[in-house]
């Protein structure tokens, strides 16, 4: 019976490190440290872009952490978790754990579909 036991905490303890893991393998708590810095880059040939959200810049934000990422200058509407991850509307079951993750997530994700606003 303890020997059952501890398979399945050895298991749990292993798919809960996997799911703090992007797809790169870097662990969320490693990767948390450039959480909230800006990046500009091209990504599979789309432009991501990812800053600290001005107050008062007429975007609407969700969820903590004020933070714009675009797509090809268009705002992909993101929410960051309780835990630090976030999500968008791209990849609202995936999360990530930073924003330009997320960014280059969604982008994978559109496979070279535009943006488009949500209302």
């Amino acid at each position: 019976m303890l020997r059952g036991a501890g398979v399945a905490l050895t298991a749990a303890i292993g798919t809960a490190v996997l799911g703090l893991t992007d797809p790169a393998g870097t662990s969320a708590s490693a990767a948390g440290t450039e959480g909230d810095q800006a990046f500009d880059e091209i990504y599979r040939g789309r432009r991501i872009q990812g800053m600290p959200a001005a107050a008062g810049s007429g975007h609407h934000h969700h969820g903590t952490g004020d933070f714009t990422v675009l797509i090809d200058g268009r705002e992909l509407h993101s929410m960051r978790n309780a835990d630090g991850t976030w999500i968008s509307v791209i990849n609202h079951y995936q999360p990530q754990p930073t924003p330009r993750a997320l960014a280059r997530a969604a982008v994978s994700d559109l496979q070279g579909a535009a943006l488009v606003p949500v209302v």
